[in-house]
């Protein structure tokens, strides 16, 4: 111990690394995940009197509350809208009963506001609270450097105990009670809502893949379409395939729409299967693959900046876009904050989701031209990062007097708040600020890791007479703080809201901002159906559940 004492970088990674450990650990389909056995762990080796420079901490909170604003900021704006409007009240159904319960117990049992603080962080299942929360403590006015430590200290105990039962307790809600009693399977709800989506299609399983894919390339022998033009033949299929490649002997030529077409030629069409097979009865025979004429589809992942196209579904899109269907252009993913969401026809887009688009190259680079720019991810701009920081830490240090109470946002709330302008600013034009999804999830992870192993092990000593306290109180707050704004969504999204069920479940799941839950969700649901109502709750809840620390500080602190 007395190596680690002297050396407080190997505690840390200790704790990061133990903790991980500890968070696989599995039962049933819960797992406590990383930041909690981080906690943990931290927490056990703090007892020891083992600690990391504040500074630390301030850092890696500064680069995780960021990260975490930079990636939902696309979304948080785009949903700021009428549609998205009944799940928005989910999310204040959310912040309205967190905050009123944890209020009402730290009132009615006379609790500090660090405990009180760590039950709705815990609770709430929102682990930038902790962040929010303590940063907050720390700038009350008042108490001594002792009281300040005791209470931060109190946070990270309440939080552990209040988060690994108010876990529990979304993940089983979520995925077991709420399909019984919404009365569904939640496969076949999800399977039959998606294949409404896709206007009837039949859903594919998550190991599945179309057989028969609908965007095929064939070749064909020219003997019925001798003396007609591309533009001719490409106009009497209706616009619907595209000539990809022409073979006229040994010369390849270039395909435009005034060449003329003859005897013997052989050509290369790409389009939807149905109307490829009716090219046939237009051009000729088709043939085995040509060397030198099998031109291969494209594929393009473009960052929607369009203004027409927010908030339209890819119907729309595709309706508002002809050369989807003239040119040979499919969408085949959208990916939303890191979520893959399913590519029917009624999924709406916003400005900052990425598209995959497939198709012949000549129509998908027009295509890209109109709707957006290829995301080009591959450096982070660490002049954006920085200067996006600066800004957040600055934010923070405003403060605002609600009549005796001083209320700042704080480094945690000043970066949330800039991480999510920067993060929209530059879904706008994606020609500068990149920042990664993978270094961006890296950073996010790596900076809330770093921050509750820093907080656990100050907390350690008062972890065990804060247990010893409070220790019945803690699990009940943990689970009431999840089961009653959850049962509470689940009738008003239901009743008054008229949410789809897998939609709605997953919308819970979301306001709630438990990863877990959205996971165990679509296991049981074998389906990605849910995750369309989680992302819009989630990414709202995310801006808003970390400012409700700040709150309940400010006031209980008054």
């Amino acid at each position: 111990m007395g190596v680690i004492r002297d050396h407080p970088e190997l505690a840390l990674f200790l704790c990061l690394a133990a903790g991980y450990l500890v968070g696989k650990l599995r039962v049933g389909p819960i797992t406590l995940g990383g930041i909690c056995g981080t906690l943990i762990v931290s927490l056990v080796l703090g007892t020891r009197h083992i600690s990391v420079n504040d500074d630390v901490k301030t850092v890696f909170f500064a680069l995780f509350i960021f990260s975490l604003g930079y990636m939902a900021g696309p979304q948080f704006f785009a949903n700021l809208n009428r549609k998205s409007l009944r799940f928005f009240a989910l999310c204040l159904i959310e912040l309205v009963c967190v905050l009123g319960i944890a209020y009402g117990l730290a009132k009615g049992f006379d609790l500090d506001v660090g405990t009180a603080a760590g039950i709705l962080a815990g609770a709430a299942t929102e682990s930038a609270v902790v962040g929010t929360a303590t940063e907050a403590i720390g700038k009350l006015s008042g108490l001594s450097a002792d009281q300040i430590s005791q209470y931060q200290g109190h946070v990270a105990t309440a939080y552990t105990v209040c988060y690994l039962f108010g876990l529990i307790t979304i993940v089983l809600f979520t995925s077991q009670v709420m399909p019984m009693l919404l009365r569904i399977n939640l496969a076949d709800a999800s399977r039959e809502l998606w294949e409404k989506m896709r206007g009837g299609a039949a859903g594919l399983e998550s190991d599945e893949r179309e057989a028969l894919p609908g965007t095929v390339g064939r070749t064909y022998l020219v003997t019925l379409a001798d003396g007609r033009t591309i533009g001719e033949l490409e106009t009497a299929l209706g616009g619907r395939i595209t000539v990809e490649g022409v073979k006229r002997g040994s010369k390849l030529l270039t395909p435009d729409a005034g060449l003329e077409l003859t005897l013997s030629d052989l050509v290369q069409v790409v389009g939807r299967r149905a109307a490829i097979i009716e090219a046939g009865r237009e051009i000729g025979p088709e043939t085995p693959a040509i060397p030198g004429l099998d031109t291969p589809l494209a594929t393009k992942q473009v960052a929607v900046t369009e203004k027409a196209t927010h908030g339209r579904t890819i119907d729309q899109l595709e309706k508002n876009h002809p050369e989807f269907r003239a040119d040979g252009v499919y969408i085949t993913e959208v990916v939303r904050n890191d979520q893959q969401l399913p590519a029917s026809g009624r999924t709406t887009l916003y400005r900052g989701d990425v598209l995959t688009l497939v198709g012949a190259r000549g129509g998908l680079n027009k295509l890209v031209a109109k709707i957006g720019a290829v995301v080009k991810n591959d450096t982070t701009d660490f002049i954006y990062l920085g200067f996006g920081i600066v800004a957040g830490s600055l934010l923070g240090q405003i403060v605002v007097n609600a009549g005796d109470i001083p209320m700042s946002l704080g480094t945690g709330g000043g970066c949330l708040i800039s991480g999510l302008i920067f993060g929209w600013f530059r879904s706008r034009k994606q020609t500068f600020g990149a920042f990664p999804p993978q270094a961006a999830s890296t950073l996010k992870d790596l900076g809330l890791a770093v921050f509750i192993a820093c907080t656990g092990l100050t907390a350690g000593p008062q972890a065990w007479p804060l247990l010893k306290e409070y220790g019945a109180l803690l699990p009940f707050a943990g689970i009431a703080m999840v089961l009653v704004p959850a049962t509470i969504s689940l009738i008003v999204g239901r009743k008054l809201l008229k949410i789809e069920k897998p939609l709605l479940i997953g919308a819970i799941a979301g306001q709630q901002c438990s990863t877990p839950a959205i996971t165990s969700i679509t296991q049981v649901a074998q389906s990605s159906v849910p995750l369309l109502g989680y992302t819009i709750t989630y990414t709202l809840s995310n801006f808003l559940l970390p400012l409700t620390g700040p709150i309940l500080v400010g006031v209980l602190g008054a």
